[in-house]
């Protein structure tokens, strides 16, 4: 491991929690030989369901939480999980039968309350939680959340506990699609000791998945084991993972093949072009719902003046997506021709070629259309990203190379590298971009609704760029309330027309998952999210 290792090396040496389990010399991580190790990054904020929103906290409560569905690792398609039944008989108002034998690993008993406790607190202004904005559709929100002002109830109203395995949910308008957006982790239930002692289980997180935390030092590593106590149906397949923090990847690709890690969840680009050699059988690439896209600070005023949409779609036909998804991804990147992902499939609302010619590579139109939009703001775009992969870098570079090409000024575009995961993150949610920044997008459930409301819808919670149209959101709402699924779809796809007709954010490419393995491992695959199924790898 080069300079990770003496990291690593150094963090168990200082914390003695970190010494009995946390840390060792084999490629497991640990002294138990079935206990794998993987590549990570730091979670950008503490490991609350309702606050994490990004995909390094995500692979974590994926692992020691199950909800009311869970979505299959290999279709993607919701589940039920702690749902015995959710009845409805108007797309509004759902009765929610929770099953029973389930507890969480500190032997507390999940109930109905473990949900309805759990969503109130997500949805609170007072707690400031990242995805607050999923429970909006719940009856009560803007009484809990307002837009602006303080909350003027601590409760949502269309929550009720009728008793111990049964509550009811009654949202603000109907909206077919809810129970499948329950597997999303926001929505997991949560044990009494997360408000009783609220600051102890930051500390070590307690869920009611197949994983418990064992221990976690920022920056260096997080241990989970199996917890032999999960009553569900996939148990653990392992004794347990380390999550090594790796702010390179290339570091960690190295580790993978000198034997000192396990698995790589994110092959560096420049790597792809050796990874069949290097790895033969061991290198998995997997088509996944992720996209790629540039997104804009509509917050700066100078990117939401009159005209800046044909700067914006100039910009997009001044992008070789082609070229860059053969030379640098190796074709494990497809250039992408709408705002979904393939995944979905066409009931789903994947509608290639959406985008039309604007994301067609087209450098004299390019040109033309950044011209007669004004120029670029401040005569330079900068666009931002976390440097702490190599695969960053090389997209952006290259970005950058066609659009100056396209325009015939070779300062028009250059990169703006932010040094870590949590620190770009921290920026964007900051509102401090001056420019297109890096968006890449991993469903949270499997429905067109997904890839648009949470990104454009105003208010929202990923919308980062701050985007607001109200044609946009008004066929948000109107998809959402239509009980019939192809009516929704095809509402869906009219939003998304207004989200190209502006250019909202440049679309890039579809994103494949990639991993790769030690020999010590089998059974590695990745879901339809990207996300190593965990629970599924064996060891030895």
């Amino acid at each position: 491991m080069r300079g990770t290792t003496h990291a690593l090396r150094a963090a168990c040496a200082a914390v003695v929690a970190l010494a009995a389990t946390g840390c060792g010399g084999s490629a497991g991580g640990s002294g138990d030989g079935a206990v794998l190790s993987s590549s990570w990054g730091d979670p950008q904020n503490p490991l609350e369901p309702a606050n994490t929103n990004e995909v390094q906290g995500g692979k974590v409560l994926d692992m020691i939480f199950r909800g009311l569905k869970k979505y299959d690792p290999k279709t993607g398609a919701a589940q039920d999980m702690l749902a015995e039944r959710i009845d409805t008989s108007d797309s509004q108002n759902f009765t929610i039968t929770v099953k029973d034998g389930w507890t969480f690993s500190n032997g507390e008993k999940v109930t109905a309350k473990s949900f309805v406790d759990a969503w109130n607190y997500g949805a609170s202004l007072r707690n400031n939680q990242r995805n607050a904005y999923f429970f909006g559709y719940i009856q009560g929100y803007d009484k809990v959340h307002p837009d602006s002002g303080s909350q003027s109830a601590d409760t949502l109203s269309g929550l009720k506990v009728v008793d111990g395995r049964t509550f009811t949910v009654k949202l603000a308008q109907k909206f077919s699609g809810f129970p499948d957006t329950l597997g999303y982790p926001a929505f997991a239930p949560l044990p009494r000791a997360f408000f009783s002692d609220h600051t102890a289980w930051l500390a070590k997180p307690v869920g009611n998945g197949p994983y418990a935390v064992d221990s976690y030092t920022r920056g260096a590593q997080m241990s989970l084991r199996k917890w032999g106590g999960y009553p569900g149906p996939d148990k653990a397949r392992n004794d347990g993972v380390d999550l090594r923090v790796y702010t390179d990847s290339d570091t960690a690709y190295t580790d993978l093949l000198s034997g000192n890690l396990d698995l790589v969840d994110d092959v560096p680009a420049y790597q792809l072009k050796n990874v069949r050699n290097d790895l033969g059988g061991r290198y998995i690439s997997t088509p996944a719902g992720i996209i790629q896209t540039l997104a804009f600070p509509y917050y700066d005023k100078d990117w939401d003046r009159s005209g800046s949409e044909k700067v914006r779609k100039g910009l997009s036909m001044a992008i070789n997506r082609r070229q860059i998804t053969d030379t640098i991804f190796q074709k494990t990147r497809t250039p992408a021709t709408d705002w979904t992902s393939p995944v979905l499939g066409a009931d789903g609302g994947f509608q290639a070629g959406l985008c039309g010619d604007a994301c067609d590579y087209n450098p004299a139109e390019a040109k033309k259309l950044v011209k007669e939009g004004g120029g670029l703001p401040g005569g330079q775009v900068r666009i931002t990203y976390n440097a702490d992969t190599g695969s960053h870098r090389m997209w952006v570079d290259a970005v950058c190379n066609s659009i100056n090409n396209a325009l015939g000024n070779d300062k028009a575009c250059v990169g703006n590298p932010v040094g870590t995961f949590a620190d770009f993150r921290n920026q964007i949610t900051q509102h401090k971009m001056s420019g297109p920044f890096r968006a890449g997008w991993q469903m949270d459930y499997p429905l067109i609704q997904n890839f648009l409301q949470p990104l454009y819808y105003t208010g929202a919670s990923s919308n980062d760029g701050k985007w607001s149209n109200k044609d946009f959101d008004r066929l948000v709402d109107q998809a959402n309330a239509q009980t019939d699924t192809a009516k929704a779809v095809r509402t869906f796809q009219q939003a998304e027309e207004v989200v190209r007709d502006n250019m909202a954010a440049i679309p890039l490419w579809y994103q494949n998952g990639s991993a790769g393995y030690s020999e010590r491992l089998s059974h590695v695959a990745l879901n339809p999210f990207s996300v190593p199924v965990y629970n599924e790898i064996k060891v030895g």
